[in-house]
């Protein structure tokens, strides 16, 4: 995993790469990998984006890497994160992508607190369609019941996976903490501000306790 990739979000991709591409950053869809000249990993992202027009009509679908990015979704990315096509699509320029859909898709409110499991969890089975909707709701084309694909219907996709598993990996991603970039750490309280070392005043009686502070404030000073 690309070290840029925070700890929460590193597990959840980890998760949504098991059930999108078991094998790995060089899947084409449908394990179609082998019919390449070459690994996709060694290409620029400029070239597979050319290329995937030809891998829809011969296989079905666009979708590549270990993440199964979808044609609209590199082009997105490439010009919303101005990348210039020359980087190669290889496993850490992935995780990146990977990571920035998360983003996308509600990560940062997500591990805030802010943003529901089940709204989450509705967003990442609206860019990833092995992911189940985790209520009952409105899909792509048809109304969808909790743990089917939100794409079902389509005649490609399904969900892979059930929806406890995805609850169970969204609860332990908000365990896992980190700061990626400067990005604020979610739900961990800001440190206390950091003060002049004070020296501990002496328990004493009343009447002393002027001529204290004030001998206090003297060595202060």
């Amino acid at each position: 995993m690309d070290k840029t990739v925070p700890a929460g979000a590193a597990l959840l991709l980890d998760f949504i790469a098991s059930k999108e591409a078991p094998y790995g950053y060089g899947t084409v869809y449908g394990n179609n990998q082998n019919k390449l000249p070459g690994a996709i990993t060694t290409m620029r992202l400029s070239e597979v984006i050319a290329a995937q027009p030809s891998w829809t009509k011969r296989f079905g679908s666009s979708a590549c890497g270990r993440y199964q990015f979808m044609r609209a979704t590199l082009l997105g990315l490439k010009d919303e994160l101005k990348l210039s096509g020359m980087e190669f699509f290889d496993p850490d320029l992935q995780d990146r992508l990977a990571y920035h859909l998360l983003k996308r898709r509600g990560y940062a409110q997500f591990m805030a607190g802010t943003l529901s499991t089940e709204g989450f969890g509705l967003r990442l089975a609206q860019e990833w369609a092995s992911l189940p909707v985790l209520r009952d709701t409105q899909g792509a084309h048809r109304a969808v019941r909790r743990g089917q694909s939100y794409y079902v219907g389509d005649g490609l996709n399904k969900a892979l996976v059930k929806p406890e598993e995805v609850e169970k990996v969204l609860a332990q991603a908000r365990k896992v903490f980190a700061v990626p970039g400067g990005e604020a750490v979610a739900n961990v309280a800001p440190p206390p501000a950091i003060t002049q070392p004070t020296q501990p005043v002496p328990t004493m009686k009343t009447g002393g306790l002027l001529a204290a502070l004030v001998a206090l404030f003297k060595k202060a000073s």
